[in-house]
């Protein structure tokens, strides 16, 4: 496929997809640090230590921003299923991003 066929919701449709992807990634990971709390205080605050290194803290970010994309491109899919957007898509997709920027810098 070439690059001038790519349409914008194609585009969302991959990011829709691939933050989803990466919350699936996350969740085991996340479940094995609240496994960790049943070993008691100092097994958590071992597991811990770990999300204070850089490389992890920047993969907390892009968690976040996956969490974001994924939440604002799913309320996209939603509202085109549900409402008349086909002919508004580039005004959604707008929104959409604008959502996606605001949530990830607020946090």
């Amino acid at each position: 496929m070439r690059a001038s066929h790519i349409q914008r919701g194609f585009i969302a449709a991959l990011l829709h997809r691939l933050s989803g992807i990466a919350l699936a990634v996350f969740l085991p990971l996340h479940f094995l640090a609240l496994a960790t709390a049943l070993n008691g205080a100092n097994a958590l605050d071992s597991f811990l230590a770990l999300t204070r290194r850089p490389l992890i803290q920047s993969l907390e970010l892009g968690i976040v921003l996956a969490l974001a994309i994924h939440l604002t491109l799913g309320l996209r899919v939603l509202a085109i299923e549900f409402f008349d957007f086909r002919e508004k898509t580039a005004a959604t997709l707008s929104a959409c991003a604008a959502a996606i920027i605001s949530v990830g810098l607020i946090f």
